[in-house]
């Protein structure tokens, strides 16, 4: 079960629910939740890089008693650059110029491309026990992340994600702002999102949740065509087909992407 975050601001819970959250705070995406003492977390903060677009600025992850930092430069593990890949007991810690990659023997995988995309796996055993923007983990969409004793909306339900910081003075993103329909993208994005090159996926993946996201991607860019907008929702496509055991073809060509 995977749970993961990528281009403008989207996120998929562990139990499936795709939704947009814009803030630029630090944020537990993913921690156990049960007892006082966590076996893990994992904290991000997302920043906007030159292109004004969202890209995660570094991730936090602690793993029983260790404290790893990853920026896409850098790893350090309780205080000390170290060079990957790192082994210790249980943890390894892989990174080239494309990913970061944890692998955590108490059950979780955490795959980074060092800039918008994060994807954590973690092992059943979890199940019912996180929180975070990635929800509970209890194998029921929606419920508990948004509908709990009332309706959240997302950015409701991301805001209470903080983590606070003493002197921190970043904004919260605004709940009452409501995101636009963006319907006149769903042709192209449908037919970008069945071509022939993921005919393999369609039957895996719920492709609908996806020209959702493409179609946010397309408004918020505001016809502005560059890779961003266009890519970031694709790639996650192609990336969770892989993952779930799916061949994506050649999408990429010399002109796109």
């Amino acid at each position: 079960y995977v749970c993961s975050t990528w281009g403008n601001n989207h996120f998929k819970t562990f139990d499936g629910d795709i939704y947009q959250f814009p803030g630029v705070c630090e944020y537990n995406f993913a921690s156990d939740c049960q007892e006082s003492y966590k076996e893990f977390s994992v904290q991000i903060q997302r920043t906007l890089n030159s292109n004004n677009h969202p890209v995660i600025q570094y991730i936090l992850l602690t793993v029983k008693d260790f404290t790893v930092y990853l920026t896409p430069k850098l790893t350090v593990v309780d205080g000390q650059i170290v060079k990957t890949p790192y082994y210790s007991s249980g943890l390894l810690i892989e990174s080239n110029d494309i990913y970061t990659k944890v692998y955590a023997k108490l059950g979780l995988i955490l795959i980074w491309n060092q800039e918008d995309a994060l994807m954590v796996e973690l092992d059943s055993k979890f199940n019912n026990n996180t929180c975070g923007l990635c929800g509970d983990y209890n194998g029921i969409p929606i419920y508990n992340e948004f509908i709990n004793g009332g309706d959240y909306n997302s950015i409701t339900y991301g805001n209470l994600q903080k983590i606070n910081k003493p002197n921190d003075n970043c904004e919260d993103p605004d709940e009452t702002r409501a995101l636009p329909s963006c319907n006149e993208h769903r042709d192209e994005c449908e037919r970008l999102l069945t071509s022939s090159a993921f005919a393999d996926c369609h039957s895996r993946l719920n492709v609908e949740m996806y020209v959702q996201a493409c179609m946010q991607d397309k408004c918020a860019c505001n016809g502005n065509e560059d890779s961003f907008c266009l890519c970031s929702t694709i790639s996650e496509y192609s990336r969770q087909c892989s993952h779930a055991g799916g061949r994506p073809g050649e999408w990429r060509t010399e002109h796109f992407c």
